[in-house]
């Protein structure tokens, strides 16, 4: 069995990647990073899902990207918009994809893991500019510059198995795997105990999403 380093936010789509990772054979390390951000209860989710889907090891990584702000999720005078908006939105969290995959990609060295999985998607997803297919491929390709392992014959490979799936088809998948998605918390502003708030961005992709894909929704709102 190989080992995999997992990005495990604690959301409906890295929950399904760790699934999905699980069922390929791999060793799985889960990694979440608390960065800060508003919806801190993910990162009690991300403890369920890795337990319930049998990571190897799950590690929470902590940093302080408060420090920066400029997100609705890292800073408190920002509010998390509450209606669909165009172009980036105020959720996008600065460097927040590259700041996590080269953290992973650090202790897939020291694990001598080969493979990273991310769960980003580019179609039912809110317009970031680091969860798009090219920046995948740049991200894979500077990892293989940048390591001794790959210098040394042992490339990588960065994994983004939702990267072209719907939402409706990223449920339908995970449920076949077994995932409970009860466990998972996707809203960017839920409460210390993971209700929802059924209103920003993130409610409305999940929301339609199990709509579209026919599987009853078991998220907990706050109304």
């Amino acid at each position: 069995m190989k080992n995999a380093v997992v990005l495990l936010s604690g959301g409906l789509d890295s929950a399904t990647v760790l699934a999905m990772a699980v069922r390929q054979g791999f060793t799985c390390y889960a990694l979440s990073v608390d960065y800060g951000q508003r919806h801190h209860a993910e990162l009690a989710a991300a403890q369920r899902v890795a337990r319930s889907l049998g990571a190897h090891e799950h590690r929470v990584i902590h940093i302080d990207l408060t420090s920066f702000g400029g997100s609705a999720l890292t800073d408190n005078a920002i509010a998390v918009p509450q209606q669909q908006t165009t172009g980036i939105p105020l959720t996008y969290v600065p460097a927040r994809n590259t700041i996590m995959l080269s953290l992973a990609l650090a202790w897939a060295e020291v694990l001598q893991a080969q493979d990273i999985f991310i769960g980003v998607n580019a179609v039912d997803y809110s317009g970031y500019p680091d969860c798009r297919p090219d920046y995948i491929a740049a991200f894979e390709a500077m990892a293989n510059l940048a390591t001794k392992a790959a210098v040394e014959g042992h490339p990588l490979t960065l994994h983004a198995p939702l990267l072209h799936l719907s939402k409706a088809e990223i449920i339908q998948q995970g449920t076949a795997l077994g995932v409970n998605y009860a466990e998972t918390v996707s809203c960017y502003q839920a409460d210390l105990t993971g209700r929802a708030c059924g209103k920003c961005d993130s409610c409305r992709l999940r929301s339609a999403g199990f709509a579209a894909a026919g599987v009853a929704d078991p998220t907990a709102y706050l109304v």
